[in-house]
């Protein structure tokens, strides 16, 4: 817990999409949206794409995540990894399945106890589902336009096909997505190219971050629009290449999809109390 000293974190990451963790059992800190901004900045703070703290819930733990400009998400895909490495590395939760607490939702993560490193933590997400439109919405930035597929997982994403992800542009900027109306809560916007019937690359503009090097629940809603164009049956994998690496994503005959891939931690230490008091 945050003190007169300072607030201990670690700071991990999957695949290259990174985030502050802070233990707060008792869910006794309450981050305001501009802390979440100044820990995360990446010159002034200590760098994130969002900050994971650790609520204990009698006997499961909370996923609270927020994103780097301090705005709350369902969830996060990359992130469930890193805190389920948490949990494990710390004894609060023991190698093998277990539930985490998020805004959307309980899901499942496992943890091989053979998976030393820990490259394949697996996160079963739950059920991508389409949002019905009257029509597909566009998609547009300063390198042209495409038509987007809506899909939640439970974060709004708006899934776009492409035949190369650099021709998107450079992405410093929100993509334009018309009509507004379809993502009322803001949406994450993936750019995917075909590299098989079965594998994908990808890039994703996330909100309220920009631009990040991977996205999980981004990666869940690609493959499964990927899975149902070319047909797959299930039990299916895609392989999906981001910036930051490669997961995996497997889909069941329920419809339910399971992400796979490797999570880190880099450092750890004690954010000044300049910071955030």
């Amino acid at each position: 817990m945050s003190s007169a000293h300072g607030l201990p974190f670690m700071k991990g990451h999957g695949t290259g999409n990174d985030f502050v963790v802070i233990a707060d059992f008792g869910g006794e800190l309450d981050l305001s949206a501009a802390q979440v901004a100044a820990i995360c900045d990446r010159h002034n703070g200590i760098g994130a794409d969002g900050i994971l703290r650790v609520v204990r819930q009698d006997d499961v733990y909370f996923m609270d995540y927020r994103n780097a400009d301090g705005t709350l998400a369902e969830t996060c895909g990359n992130g469930l990894r890193v805190f389920a490495r948490f949990l494990v590395e710390n004894g609060l939760e023991k190698a093998g399945t277990f539930d985490i607490v998020t805004r959307a939702g309980i899901v499942q993560a496992t943890v091989n106890p053979e998976d030393k490193n820990f490259d394949n933590i697996a996160i079963r997400m739950g059920k991508p589902e389409r949002i019905e439109v009257d029509a597909d919405p566009s998609v547009a930035t300063e390198s042209g336009s495409w038509t987007g597929i809506a899909v939640t997982m439970p974060n709004p994403h708006c899934v776009t096909v492409v035949d190369d992800i650099h021709a998107a542009g450079a992405l410093l900027e929100l993509p334009a997505v018309t009509p507004s109306s379809v993502f009322p809560e803001g949406v994450n916007v993936e750019f995917i190219e075909s590299r098989g019937s079965d594998h994908i690359g990808m890039r994703t503009y996330e909100r309220g971050v920009g631009e990040t090097l991977a996205c999980g629940s981004g990666s869940c809603a690609a493959a499964s629009v990927w899975a149902q164009r070319n047909s797959l049956e299930a039990p299916w994998t895609v392989q999906v290449d981001i910036l930051g690496g490669t997961v995996f994503v497997d889909g069941d005959a329920e419809g339910v999809v399971t992400l796979r891939g490797p999570a880190r931690f880099v450092a750890s230490g004690i954010i000044s109390p300049e910071l955030v008091f």
